[in-house]
């Protein structure tokens, strides 16, 4: 079974536990997220480790401040030789903009490395929007957001594979769409509300698909992730 397009979400608060996901899944995943729980107990040297492994590194940390503190924060991280990088598109035009820019002036940089921006999370539905003054719909929200990434020079966004067909229509095939919130019909959703199959998530065109506690929850991680995708 081919799982180049899964990328497992690390979300633990220690080196060992997340490694000890990494050794089970052996060859089958070569691409792993680091969020914000594990960046935050480990730095740097977490990413360092995944890259020494030969492993693929997203780095979750949704940047979501004014357009220098951002600005400078990317340019801190586009040293770790990372593949993938999260931004808020609620950040903004100037800061998403400021953020395209300063990826293409680092030199040292992965050619390969890709920002996207998160638009709406997957933890969020029409009421919770509501509730923060937000009186228009997820769909628009997202179609709005993903325009906006793709008109300040981003690679792609994340969103629930729900909004995903009109983000490939409105951006083009090759705009990337990560997916979070992945789950097969016997998973519990846990804190996410917008939550699809894998093969929902696949035939809507999604370009990877972001799969957390329904695998590193389970005594079984490489059977849970095979079972995700015959579900």
């Amino acid at each position: 079974m081919n799982f180049e397009k899964v990328i497992i979400a690390l979300d633990f608060s220690s080196e060992r536990e997340a490694f000890r996901i990494v050794e089970e899944l052996g060859e089958d995943i070569g691409f792993y997220k680091v969020g914000l729980e594990l960046f935050c107990s480990c730095g740097p040297s977490i990413v360092k480790r995944l890259k020494d492994l030969g492993k693929k590194v997203f780095l979750d940390l949704k940047f979501h401040d004014i357009p220098n503190t951002v600005s400078r924060a990317l340019n801190v991280c586009l040293q770790y030789d990372i593949d993938m990088l999260t931004l808020h598109g609620f950040g903004g035009e100037q800061m998403l903009r400021v953020s395209a820019k300063m990826k293409r002036e680092v030199v040292k940089m992965s050619a390969s490395t890709k920002l996207i921006a998160v638009t709406v999370l997957t933890s969020l539905d029409e009421k919770d929007l509501y509730n923060l003054g937000i009186n228009i719909s997820v769909h628009e929200i997202v179609k709005r957001l993903s325009s906006l990434a793709k008109d300040c020079g981003l690679d792609g966004v994340v969103s629930s594979a729900r909004e995903l067909p009109i983000i490939k229509e409105i951006c083009g095939r090759d705009f990337l769409v990560v997916t979070p919130g992945i789950r097969s019909s016997e998973d519990l959703a846990y804190d996410q509300k917008r939550v699809v199959s894998a093969r929902e998530a696949l035939t809507m065109g999604a370009d990877y698909l972001v799969i957390g506690r329904a695998v590193t929850s389970s005594p079984s991680p490489r059977n849970s992730l095979r079972r995700i995708f015959t579900s």
